[in-house]
């Protein structure tokens, strides 16, 4: 039996895990407290032999730290999950591969995003290797991740066929699959100046993330809102993307850290449009 899906770190929140109360408070919105929380539980089970739950730890305190804005921190956890992930399931198994998706969003928002690119690459081509069933959502969530430093990097042409070629191969995935790889899309198209489509997509992203439960929405806090405002503000329309940004902005505030990569990018944009 498989001690948690490797879909996410934040998936086992049973009664009977260890990082239940962790994990609650991580979906509450608590981040410090649940960063303070699985600290502990990470430093608890250390002492024991293999024990799976420590890199588990060290993963969702890392996710937290970097909720707060503290990306360098969060990379540090990452690092750390990772080595122990690898040392205790294997280098190939999903769980790792997971753990390395997830580290490659803290070096995204540490502005890394060649090392990121580089590293999710390798992440979807050990993913398409494996013979698990769950190697595929591990894919998926690196090529998202792909896409995102393809499009800081310029090259929005080559990010925006591989977002389209993950959503072709998102169907039947969770909708939060669906909302991140049309929000990155959305940044592609901006990227290419198609604000129109870039619109477009951020409205059906808009859409999708309304149909999420709180829990989710509060994580992508901000993003659809930031998505339309860029898109508002290449058509020309600087009021109303004034007022898309603000709110992005708000949300940003009301969930994230001040130094959390998308705070200040919202933070950035608001600045934009007003100068």
């Amino acid at each position: 039996m498989r001690f948690f899906r490797p879909r996410g770190l934040l998936d086992m929140a049973s009664a009977r895990s260890p990082l239940a109360q962790a994990v609650a408070m991580y979906r509450a919105g608590r981040h410090a407290d649940a960063e303070k929380e699985a600290r502990a539980v990470a430093a608890s089970r250390s002492r024991r032999r293999n024990d799976k739950w420590a890199p588990v730890a060290l993963g969702v305190a890392a996710i937290a730290a970097g909720a707060q804005g503290r990306h360098t921190e969060a990379l540090t956890l990452h690092d750390e999950a990772v080595t122990l992930f690898a040392t205790i399931l294997g280098e190939a198994h999903p769980q790792t591969l997971k753990a390395r998706s997830d580290r490659a969003q803290q070096l995204a928002s540490l502005g890394r995003h060649a090392e990121c690119e580089a590293e999710c690459a390798e992440v979807v081509s050990a993913a398409a290797r494996s013979t698990e069933p769950e190697a595929a959502h591990v894919a998926l969530a690196a090529r998202n991740g792909q896409v995102f430093a393809l499009t800081e990097l310029g090259r929005h042409q080559e990010a925006e066929a591989l977002a389209r070629e993950a959503l072709d191969a998102a169907q039947g995935m969770p909708e939060r699959f669906h909302l991140v790889l049309r929000l990155n899309l959305a940044r592609s198209l901006n990227g290419q100046a198609r604000h129109d489509a870039a619109l477009a997509e951020a409205e059906h992203a808009r859409r999708l993330h309304r149909g999420l439960p709180a829990a989710e929405q509060r994580a992508e806090a901000g993003a659809v809102d930031l998505a339309v405002a860029t898109a508002l503000l290449g058509l020309g329309r600087g009021d109303e993307a004034r007022v898309r940004a603000v709110v992005a902005h708000d949300a940003c505030r009301a969930v994230l850290g001040p130094d959390h990569r998308r705070t200040v990018e919202a933070r950035d944009l608001v600045g934009r449009i007003g100068a």
